[in-house]
């Protein structure tokens, strides 16, 4: 039997996009401030869970909510399960959108809104593939879950609830990275270096903060000192330091206190040297004047190893793996109160074979020993997971890739995680085609509706291959 997958797609572009738009108005943002035990990561990611789901009922799937952690929408019947894992989370907004995030809209042919492309508009196209499946009424001999989690961009707790109280799938694969396929994904972990608050000197560091996700390349740094001295001549030395760097600011002042804000470029932790690190450039102008203490070790310890250093040279961690690449390290949060003591540096690194979690906290320890800070190992890490290509899922999917585009597929490792990485046969396979424009974390996000719609021929086919 011959199927055209594109003109099946194309029958049922208006709902895609229809169900698409509703999913992305949900502001589906991780609140742990709003958790509850009805609502584990906020009330945003389970309105977005419970929208998927409502979505499969409506189409007559089977549909299980687990616990508002995470949910199934099922089909078929047989021995194995196909899992694919898609996530309705988003990051937090940022700044300097051209359009609401949350209130979807098609310029260009594109799709804006956060989400678009991380990972509702991948995780929908998956479903609606599946969906077409169903409605042709093809004879399968797997059952298919689209499985849909709550945490993706967190810590995970989604995942690790569903599979300690559901089966899991036999292989898989998630639709939240790129073509033609992802089999290896490096290790990720986050190190937290801490130090305490209190201090004085010529400048007196009140506060400083920047980023909101340890994933993400903070896009905004904001710091209060209290000058000893003449403002003015402060004001003017940040003026000459942005002068010739690839960041703006702008610093406004009441009486001997200052406050400075600084703007770089957002990015995805993953790739850290796309983006442009606020904290690190703020931190590293702090760091040429007479603070003390704790302020002290705090902008010394990102000037001097942190700042411009994308891939842990300065602490020491590089290493490289011939198949998985080099490690790439995201300092993505900084926090610090002069009257807090448990001030942090939050550093997210993704480490191939031949690294683990512990050596590169132990190197880290290391090389700052002289100073007041400590290094905390934070737990639910994940080591590198690697499917070789010869494994026949790697194999059909490439083929599909191949047969729909005309490309030639290969195998690729990414820095970073998805839940591909959750079965011992698990890769991540598309949304994204290796002409995409990323702006995953980035503002403005956007899929382009060409890719939304191709993406969901190729998983249409591919998922009937593979449950055939």
């Amino acid at each position: 039997m011959t199927i055209d997958w594109r003109k099946e797609v194309e029958a049922r572009r208006e709902d895609l996009m229809k169900d698409l738009f509703d999913l992305l108005r949900v502001p589906s943002v991780r609140e742990d401030d709003k958790a509850t035990a009805d609502a584990p990561v906020g009330p945003g990611p389970k309105a977005a869970l419970l929208k998927f789901l409502e979505i499969g009922e409506r189409d007559g799937f089977l549909t299980k909510n687990v616990d508002n952690y995470a949910g199934h929408i099922e089909y078929g019947a047989g021995d194995e399960t196909l899992g694919i894992f898609g996530h309705v989370d988003v990051v937090p907004v940022g700044s300097g959108w051209d359009s609401e995030p949350f209130s979807p809209e098609i310029r260009d042919n594109r799709i804006y809104a956060r989400g678009a492309s991380d990972d509702k508009g991948p995780t929908m196209a998956a479903y609606y593939a599946l969906k077409i499946i169903k409605e042709l009424e093809l004879p399968v001999s797997k059952r298919t879950r689209v499985i849909i989690g709550t945490d993706e961009e967190s810590e995970w707790k989604c995942m690790d609830h569903y599979l300690k109280v559901e089966e899991t799938p036999d292989f898989g694969f998630s639709p939240d990275a790129e073509f033609p396929i992802i089999n290896g994904e490096k290790g990720n972990t986050t190190i937290l270096i801490k130090v305490a608050g209190k201090n004085e000197g010529t400048l007196r560091l009140v506060s400083f903060a920047s980023g909101q996700r340890a994933n993400m390349v903070p896009d905004l740094a904001e710091a209060v000192v209290e000058v000893s001295g003449d403002v003015s001549a402060f004001a003017k030395e940040f003026e000459d330091y942005l002068a010739e760097l690839p960041v703006t600011g702008e610093l406004t002042s009441e009486g001997n206190t200052a406050t400075i804000k600084l703007f770089g470029k957002a990015a995805h932790g993953a790739m850290p040297a796309k983006g442009i690190n606020a904290g690190t450039y703020l931190a590293n102008f702090l760091s040429y004047y007479d603070f003390s203490g704790p302020a002290k070790d705090f902008v010394t310890i990102v000037a001097d190893y942190v700042h411009t250093d994308t891939e842990g040279k300065k602490f020491g961690v590089n290493h490289v793996d011939d198949i998985m690449g080099d490690v790439t390290m995201n300092a993505g949060v900084f926090a610090f109160d002069e009257n807090k003591d448990d001030n942090t540096i939050t550093l997210n690194f993704r480490y191939p074979k031949g690294m683990t979690e512990e050596e590169i906290a132990k190197r880290i320890e290391e090389k700052i020993a002289a100073t007041s800070a400590k290094v905390v190992l934070t737990p639910g890490g994940k080591g590198p997971h690697y499917v070789s290509p010869e494994d026949p899922l790697v194999k059909t999917l490439l083929a599909v890739y191949e047969e729909n585009t005309g490309l030639k597929g290969h195998e690729q490792v990414i820095g970073g995680g998805t839940f591909g990485r959750l079965l011992e046969r698990g890769v991540a396979y598309g949304a994204m085609f290796p002409d995409s424009i990323d702006t995953m974390h980035q503002k403005n996000e956007f899929i382009s509706v060409d890719d939304l719609i191709n993406a969901t021929v190729i998983y249409a086919d591919a998922i009937y291959r593979l449950i055939k």
